[in-house]
This record gives structure tokens, sequence and C-alpha cells, in this order.
């Protein structure tokens, strides 16, 4: 049969192929509704511009039609022919029986038979006709059959030996005592990183979305992603790394937050610190850090300052850490958790103090940033102020007493007021209110032991008491304090005067654990005291 050239097609300006009209308009229904049923001598040219795959896939429609509808249709073409078909509309109601839409639909139907290394290359096909931007009928469904293998060899346990998981390359474990079975378990659930990792990030955040619609193991997609950004970072360029980046954050922030180690987040924000992400994807990674926070470790939080900045460390990234873990965790914060971050940031702010550079408002935003209860004492942020305060000798004494009052007295030790009474860098009024502190606390201690006596013959005052002490000891009593203190006097005598309140205070402690005791004795054996073991219990004045 004489074949004629009455058909010139220019294919997305690459090449130009002469054809014979009536055989490609017998297959394809755009050809055939363009030229209708014109016979005529004269070529005709049809130029198509976005015609998928290109000169390489049109030539392989042209073998079919001028094969009689006869194709090999395998994984690395399939994508090609299918979109072909689809665009150039070879449908049942042109060709009938022998049309391409059909053929190719049905070998997609049959994913689900294919060996892993097909659905490899079909996807791997998909993913290049996606970056020319010609999007594949199948790239979903090549997607959809990948998580549903992996879903079934991660429960069937692959041999860790092979990557292919079709039907002849499983293997199940059968000794499950094996101590070798137990040691390759996680290269058992990790045999398919390498094979996934050349997809381009798109592809990826199509996977975990899959991934996690189906219940896949998250611990495993977390891996899984780590081990992506890792192994695209050796050939790619920042602007490629960021998007991986991005894609990676993105994925990690989707999974449930224990499926991620802090010290792998961690990780992740040093690569991010030299990379410009997105807002959104930042803020996304330091949410899953401040919701793990009291996993952290001080070298964790030592992070350089950014460029431009005087301060040694990014004091602003920390405290938005400590925003993000107080806001996620809400009322479900245990108190242990919230102990955690707390000495931590005790660690943290001890190491930032002496920074020269760190402006008041910035070291006073971290020790305000959690709650007082958060505490149990507060002796490691009174010596991380004593040290700014060193530092930053120039700090007028409105902003000493600013800094003082982020302090909770009730909460510092005895040893930590009797420094503080002593030190010069604080403010007067600092050093009154913690020995105020100290005789609240004095004073509810000898309540305590009004409440915990046996019945006595007179009752425990507050200014002049009297407890049980051994036989042959004589009555003494110790005058706390009595007086007014004048705060606007000389500095130095004050101090004088308040360091010998302090040696009172101590003493007086000291009285307090012998009463205690003698008291607990008396409880024990139930004997009434006689009136030659009484003792003046000290006064104690407001």
């Amino acid at each position: 049969m004489a074949v004629c050239c009455d058909l010139e097609a220019d294919i997305n300006g690459e090449e130009t192929f002469l054809l014979d009209k009536k055989i490609i308009c017998s297959f394809s229904g755009r050809l055939s509704k363009l030229f209708g049923k014109s016979t005529g001598a004269n070529r005709n040219k049809v130029i198509f511009n976005d015609f998928p795959g290109g000169a390489e896939n049109f030539e392989l429609i042209s073998r079919f039609c001028y094969n009689n509808g006869e194709i090999d249709i395998n994984p690395s073409n399939i994508s090609l022919l299918y979109s072909a078909a689809e665009f150039m509309e070879m449908s049942k109601s042109v060709s009938g029986n022998c049309n391409l839409l059909e053929k190719t639909k049905k070998c997609i139907e049959e994913l689900g038979y294919w060996t892993w290394p097909d659905l490899l290359v079909a996807l791997k096909h998909c993913q290049e006709m996606q970056q020319v931007g010609t999007s594949s009928g199948i790239l979903e469904k090549c997607l959809d059959s990948i998580v549903g293998r992996l879903a079934i060899t991660s429960e069937a346990s692959p041999c860790a030996s092979t990557s292919s998981p079709d039907s002849s390359g499983l293997r199940l474990s059968c000794d499950t005592r094996s101590t070798e079975s137990l040691k390759n378990s996680f290269s058992r659930a990790n045999w398919w990183f390498e094979d996934l990792s050349v997809l381009s990030p798109n592809l990826v955040e199509m996977l975990v979305k899959s991934m996690v619609s189906r219940n896949y193991n998250q611990v495993i997609i977390s891996r899984f992603l780590l081990y992506y950004q890792k192994s695209k970072f050796f050939t790619a360029s920042s602007d490629e790394k960021r998007q991986v980046l991005e894609i990676v954050i993105d994925g990690l922030y989707t999974l449930d937050p224990s499926c991620i180690s802090c010290k792998s987040l961690f990780g992740i924000l040093r690569v991010v610190m030299n990379l410009n992400i997105s807002k959104s994807s930042r803020n996304k990674l330091e949410c899953m850090i401040g919701s793990q926070m009291d996993q952290a470790t001080l070298d964790n939080l030592l992070i350089p300052s950014p460029y431009g900045t005087s301060y040694l460390y990014d004091v602003n990234l920390v405290l938005r850490f400590l925003k993000a873990f107080l806001c996620e965790g809400g009322w479900r914060l245990s108190p242990t958790r919230m102990r955690k971050v707390a000495s931590l940031m005790d660690l943290y702010i001890a190491e930032v103090a002496p920074d020269p550079f760190l402006r008041l408002s910035k070291f006073l935003a971290l020790v305000v940033a959690l709650p007082d209860s958060a505490r149990d004492c507060w002796d490691e942020l009174y010596h991380a102020i004593d040290v700014y305060l060193e530092v930053h000798a120039g700090l007028s004494e409105e902003e000493k007493v600013k800094v003082c009052c982020a302090l909770n007295y009730e909460k510092l030790s005895s040893d930590a007021c009797v420094h503080l009474s002593q030190n010069a860098k604080f403010p007067s009024k600092s050093s009154v209110q913690a020995l105020v502190s100290q005789q609240l606390k004095l004073k509810n201690l000898l309540q305590g032991t009004k409440n915990s006596k046996p019945d006595m013959d007179s009752p425990c005052k507050l200014n002049e008491t009297r407890g049980k002490a051994k036989k042959g000891e004589g009555s003494e009593q110790i005058v706390l304090y009595s007086g007014r203190l004048d705060i606007s006097g000389d500095n130095e005598n004050l101090r004088a005067h308040l360091q010998g309140m302090q040696w009172r205070v101590i003493e007086l402690e000291k009285l307090c654990k012998k009463m205690q005791a003698q008291m607990a004795k008396l409880m024990k054996s139930k004997t009434p005291p006689t009136h030659s073991t009484a003792r003046s219990l000290p006064r104690l004045c407001s």
C-alpha cells in the first residue's frame, strides 16, 4: 500500500515529522476533528508546543499508528504513552478496540502485580515528566502501589539482602529467636531508603502524605526523611538544599513528635542556620524543638547569634523554644518536665550571663520565661544574676532593682541569703528583702513547731516561747530583730547591721532544730516535761 506524506507535524520545536494524515487521523480523535474528512492533496501542517514527552514520545505514537495498533507497553514507556494517548484523544470511539488509551489503562490496572524494580522505573519516568511540566495520570497510582508494597513487606520482614520486595523476592524470617535477625531488624526496615532517595522533593512530599494516610510506621518515615536529607546534600546546590530541607521539615511536622529525637531536630537546625528557608518551615522546626525542650542539652542551646548581632548566643531563638514548649504542652506539661526545662535554663542563663553585650531586657526575659512553680530552688538563678551584675557594672540602681525583682527570695537557701546580704553588687533593698524572707521562713518553722507540740504547761508564742531542753541547760533567749531598719542611711553600716542579723538567724535555726529533736523524743515517751528543762525560746519581732 502506498504511503503518502501529506501531514507535517512540528513537535515542541524539537523535531518535524512527515506523516500519512489518513493513518494518523484513524487513531487520533484530536487530529481527526482538526482535519475532518479533508482528502486534499495539499500538505497540512500541525504544530504542538506542549506534546507530552516531546519528539521521542511522538515517534512512539507514530509507530503505534503505523503498526496498526501494536506496541510494546512496559514500565519505562507507560507513563509517556498514557499521557500522549490522552493528549491525542486515542480512545475507543476513534479506533475501536485498537486504541492506545484503553491498552495503557489496562496495563495501569495491573500495577499491583508489578515487581519492585518495575515500579521504580515507572516512578522515575513519571518524575521526569513532572519536572518538565507534564502531568502523568499514573503518578498517584504508582506511589500508592509503592506505599502498599512497603506496608506489606514491613509486616512480612523482607530479607535485608534484597531490594526487590516482589512476590518472588520476599522471604519470611523463620527463626524469630535468631540474634542475627534482631541485629538486622533496622536494616530490614530501611531497605528501601536508597531506592526512593532518588525522588524529587515534590514526590517525597506526596510519598510521605500517602504513608501517613495509610498509618505507616512514623518512626521509619522520620528516619527516611533524615536519610533523604543527608543523601541529597552531597551534590545539591544551595537552592536545592533549601527545597529539600523545607520538604523534610514539613514532612516531620506531620508526624507524631515522639517519632523523631530532639538531637536530630537540632542537627537539622544547625544546617538551616546557613540556608534561607521559608519562615513557615522555620517556625515548624522551632515548634518541634520547643515541644521537646525537656530532652535538650546545654550544648544544643548554645547556638551562635545571627550575623550582625553583638551578643554571643542566639537568646531570641531559645526564648522562642520556651514559648513553643509552654504553648504546645499547655496543661499537659508535667511538673517533672517543667523542672527539667528549668534546670536546663538555669545552666543556659549561667552560660550567657558573662556576655558583656547581652542586653538587660533579654537577660530578664530568660529569667522570667518560666513560671515560679518550675523551680524548687532559685540559688542557680541568683548566682547567674550575681555574675551578670558583676559584668554589667554600669547598670543604674533602678536597673539593678529591676533585675533583683525577678528573684523569688522565698526559694533562696540560707547560704544564698547570707551571700546576698554581704553582696555589694546588689541593691540594699534586695539584702533586706532576702533577710525578711528568711524571717518569714523561721516564723513559719516556729509556728509549725507549735502545732506539732504535745500539750504543755504554757503555749508557744511568737514574742516569747518556751521549749524543752535537756536537764542541766539553763534558759537562753535570742533576740532576732528589734527595731526598725533605716535603709536610707549609710550602706556599709546597713550591711554590717544586716550581717549581724543574719548570724542571729543562723543561730536561731540551730536552736529550732535542737528543739524539734527534743520534742520528737518527748512525743515518743509521752512524758510531761519537768519545769527544770524549760528554756526561753527566741523572740521574733516584726
